[in-house]
């Protein structure tokens, strides 16, 4: 069987651990002045180097040579043994499987056997924070006063998990992310020795792509390599699933354009093809991501191949900075969104057609009648009275409009499941008013406009209404331009809530 990478090449030596000198440090110095304590924490990020760091300490408090600065010196038969794994005095506990009180009971029945092989007795306590409480109460007083040949190294992802008492008795170790720099430095290391051939571009973005953990990054090298190829830039983009596929260019031209129905057609195609929308979510987001970079003058963090930087640095300058802004954060939400799990797609739908709705100064007003302006003024005279500028409509409501706000959670819930798409576009739905007949649904854009004035949903929405309020209301799609919520303290049928939800703003409120 073939090592993995990271095992292969885990540092056997002080001077090989990355990223992590201020640990090192300390702990070379505490062995050459011969101060090793009893109780250690290693704390950080997955993949740092707490493990490894942890087995060098044990290699060097039980190695033979005479001299404590040559330790470990990898030569000794206690180092040999470690790095062959048959130290028996080398002890590793998952804490997350073993996290029960009488695991640690068994543990600290057991510490009082003196060591094998070896000076110390090293027990290495792996993600720590998933013990329970009453098993880090067990496990307090053995940290407190350990046999002397004990040593304790606990490791956590979670510091925060940690107990304060736990805290207190340990010799606490923060590891880092390792920098970019350093982990494509020791990637090249490993493709010359391993006879690879990889691009720097490749290596850079697969440091990235690990979030500063050295063993991730090893770990997706592991991952490019076995494909047999050259470790190209697109070859990591395609593997990692970063790539910029035609289907991203596609719908930032459909925005670019203001052409939703094409955005919408690209999007389902990919889905229909297998891709995940989340995983497309957040390639757009990377892609806009780099579209921020140019504006902000630093293409070179840009990981793309030459042509797609040449697309990017022309949509870059098409676009505004305040709108490759609100595209990230709208797709960002759609790339962490998991109320689409019934609907795939309904999450990217949604992001793409609030990106597609103009913004407040420049939208053109879709509401039927013009909106009005709220205001709240102090008036010494009267309470708090209202001036509202605004032309009523003197249609007579066959039902108020509030008797409709309360009940269209309950209307939308009411659906069955196999009308669960106008079951979320009814709670899509921004505003509701009744004009005589007719019940008026304001939606944030055209395409759920579209998506709602179908015959079929029409007809359902009007059953659900008859059913849940015995009135039979024809139903009028419009795209508004609501900008707020209705503040709790207002009527929900009140002359305030219509004005907001046809545009008007609280512009003051005493």
């Amino acid at each position: 069987m073939t090592q993995a990478l990271y095992r292969k090449y885990r540092p056997k030596g002080w001077d090989a651990v990355i990223g992590q000198d201020h640990v090192v440090q300390t702990l070379t110095n505490s062995i050459k002045a011969d101060r090793v304590g009893h109780a250690y924490l290693f704390a950080g990020p997955r993949g740092t180097g707490k493990t490894t760091v942890a087995r060098l300490l044990a290699k060097a408090v039980n190695c033979l040579n005479e001299d404590p600065a040559q330790r470990p010196d990898n030569t000794c038969e206690n180092c040999k043994a470690v790095n062959e794994n048959r130290f028996m005095d080398l002890l590793e506990i998952d804490a997350a499987s073993n996290n029960g009180v009488d695991d640690v009971r068994d543990l600290r029945d057991k510490i009082n056997f003196s060591p094998s092989q070896g000076k110390y007795k090293i027990h290495l306590i792996d993600e720590v924070h998933m013990l329970s409480t009453a098993a880090f109460n067990a496990l307090l007083k053995t940290l407190e006063e350990p046999p002397p040949h004990a040593i304790f190294i606990l490791a956590t992802t979670e510091i925060h998990k940690i107990p304060a008492t736990v805290l207190s008795r340990c010799q606490r170790h923060e590891f880092r992310r390792v920098p970019v720099d350093e982990i494509v430095a020791n990637l090249k290391q490993i493709v010359a020795a391993e006879n690879l051939s990889a691009d720097d571009e490749a290596l850079t973005l697969i440091a990235r792509q690990s979030a500063g953990g050295m063993r991730d990054a090893q770990s997706l090298l592991d991952q490019l390599a076995s494909t047999g190829a050259n470790i190209t830039l697109a070859l990591a983009q395609n593997v990692l699933g970063t790539a910029t596929s035609k289907t991203v260019l596609d719908v930032i031209a459909s925005v670019l354009d203001r052409h939703p129905a094409y955005g919408l057609e690209t999007i389902h195609r990919a889905l229909d093809s297998g891709a995940d929308p989340r995983s497309l979510a957040r390639q757009i987001v990377e892609y806009v991501r780099g579209l921020m970079l140019i504006q902000m003058g630093n293409i070179d963090q840009v990981e793309a191949t030459r042509d797609v930087k040449q697309q990017m640095d022309a949509h870059a300058k098409s676009f505004s900075t305040a709108d490759v802004l609100r595209m990230m954060k709208i797709f960002n939400n759609a790339a962490v969104d998991l109320r689409g799990g019934w609907q795939p797609s309904l999450s990217l739908e949604l992001a793409l057609a609030e990106v597609m709705e103009a913004p407040a100064e420049s939208a053109p007003a879709a509401a039927p009648r013009p909106a009005p302006t709220v205001k709240v003024a102090p008036v010494p005279q009267k309470e708090s009275p209202l001036e509202v500028k605004s032309v009523v409509p003197s249609d007579k409501p066959v039902i108020d409009s509030g008797s409709v706000i309360k009940a269209w959670k309950q209307i939308a819930a009411s659906l069955p499941r196999t009308q669960a798409n106008l079951s979320a576009l009814l709670n899509s739905v921004k505003m509701i008013d009744v004009q005589g007949d007719a019940l008026i649904l304001g939606f944030a854009s055209d395409v759920l406009v579209d998506k709602m004035n179908k015959p079929d949903q029409l007809e359902a929405t009007q059953k659900a209404l008859l059913d849940a309020l015995g009135v039979k209301l024809n139903i009028r799609c419009i795209v508004t331009n609501a900008k707020g919520k209705i503040p709790a303290n207002v009527p929900q049928d009140g002359m305030v809530a219509t004005a907001i939800q046809h545009g008007g703003e609280v512009v003051d409120v005493d």
